[in-house]
């Protein structure tokens, strides 16, 4: 299989306690080689280089994937193999254009792995394949690198300030937009769908480039309670992002997911914000897309999971720029499954595509006038032992600190204006342009109509 651990490899690692260590001077230090970060609540984890990597495309690339896990060196006693990576939304993808270092499915079994959380205590693993018989020596030579490296982290200074330069929008055209949500609104009165999520682009261009890991850093400081993610698979070539959803968290037999769906903004002040909050649980309209999402992941669950729960009633996850109906969906998962399995069975959820799904996929492959390569498609990591985390790849951008292409989306029901949710998907730029200009750039629409 592509990626696999050449016969008689094992991997031996080196972990070393640290404390007060920021992700972002660890991953600074990388710059050129392959890079990653992934952070949940207060807790994340940033790695470096690549021990292993792992990749798949077509139809058949969940599959393929899930048999790799089977295919990871064996580790060292207590040490728990994470490999972090993604899949592309469609199955049809091909690695070109913005997306040349993505391929159908991406993992990297990294060198270097820094993991913390808000108590400043956590831990740095160097780990590295060797040929059978030199473990010893590979170990302590490993220790020796670990080390020194947190040492080296520890006397790090802080990141490079912001330096300011002029940023170009290509802004998206709006004629286009309208009419594919025509269209969608057709398919919709014919009856050939329920729902479709379309999406749009931005793009800019900056003269002075924002890299990836400074775009992480914002967006992780100024979008709490999102799931933030950088996936560099070769150097210059990088998503960031910050989703507002888990796809599939499995941990110890024990599923979580959550269904967002229905959104509003947030307003000016607290007593605007809660208002469009109530206004959101009583809308006819988002509270009927919503159901939607939940009701297609809880029946895609039923084969790969048990006792399947749900929340009675969704609530409202109130972000940054942006509020969402969200429900929490819980399951177990049987010993012979995995958290690969569980992503395979959801995606695409009706949050990212529509109702039915192969209806939906069409319409959109009709309508899309660009390839959504891994935008909306499930990132994260994943364990040998099965666990794992996943999240669609929303908010995002992917490009290589001079360029970058925003995505966004909107879910086209019933009831939907080409007005409203191109204000609903311009409200979802955000979190990205606020970010580029937090770290200088300063952004002029350009072009479009």
């Amino acid at each position: 299989m592509p990626g696999a651990a050449r016969d008689g490899a094992r991997l031996v690692a080196a972990t070393v306690p640290v404390r007060g260590l920021a992700p972002w001077a660890f991953l600074r230090r990388g710059e050129g080689d392959a890079r990653g970060f992934w952070a949940r609540g207060e807790r994340w984890v940033a790695h470096r280089g690549v021990a292993l990597a792992l990749t798949a495309s077509g139809p058949d690339r969940f599959a393929r994937m899930r048999k790799s896990v089977g295919g990871l060196p064996p580790a060292p006693e207590g040490v728990r193999l994470r490999a972090y990576g993604g899949f592309a939304f469609r199955d049809d993808h091909g690695a070109s254009g913005a997306w040349t270092a993505f391929p159908g499915a991406c993992f990297h079994l990294p060198r270097m792995e820094l993991t913390g959380d808000a108590s400043g205590d956590g831990r740095l693993r160097v780990q590295a394949l060797v040929a059978d018989g030199s473990e010893d020596e590979a170990a302590r030579r490993l220790e020796a690198d670990a080390r020194r490296l947190a040492a080296e982290l520890s006397d790090a200074g802080a990141g490079p300030d912001p330096s300011s330069g002029a940023g170009r929008v290509g802004a998206s055209r709006r004629d286009s937009w309208e009419r594919a949500v025509t269209a969608v609104l057709g398919a919709i009165e014919a009856g050939r769908v329920t729902k479709a999520v379309l999406a749009r682009t931005l793009d800019v261009e900056l003269d002075l480039p924002v890299g990836p890991v400074e775009l992480a850093e914002t967006l992780h400081l100024r979008n709490p309670g999102t799931h933030v993610f950088l996936f560099e698979p070769e150097a210059r070539q990088a998503l960031v992002g910050a989703a507002p959803e888990a796809l599939a968290t499995v941990r110890g037999g024990i599923f979580h997911a959550t269904a967002v769906a229905g959104s509003v903004g947030v307003g000016e002040g607290a007593a605007a914000r809660e208002a469009l909050a109530r206004d959101l649980l009583a809308s006819a309209k988002d509270r009927a897309e919503h159901r939607l999402v939940v009701d297609d992941m809880v029946e895609r669950l039923g084969p790969v999971a048990s006792d399947v729960r749900v929340s009675p009633e969704p609530h409202v996850l109130t972000l940054a720029r942006i509020q969402h109906l969200e429900t929490e969906i819980r399951a177990r998962v049987p010993a012979d499954r995995h958290v690969l399995d569980m992503v395979a069975a959801l995606h695409p959820t009706p949050a990212v595509c529509g109702v039915p799904r192969d209806a939906a996929l069409e319409l959109l492959r009709r309508e899309e006038p660009f390839d959504r390569g891994w935008y909306a498609g499930p990132v994260g990591w994943f364990s040998s032992d099965g666990d794992g985390h996943f999240v669609p790849a929303l908010r995002t951008a992917v490009g290589d600190g001079s360029r970058w292409r925003l995505f966004a989306g909107a879910g086209i029901v019933d009831g939907s204006s080409a007005q409203g949710e191109w204000d609903e998907t311009g409200i979802k730029f955000q979190p990205v342009l606020r970010a580029l200009e937090a770290r200088g750039a300063r952004l002029t629409s350009v072009g479009g109509s």
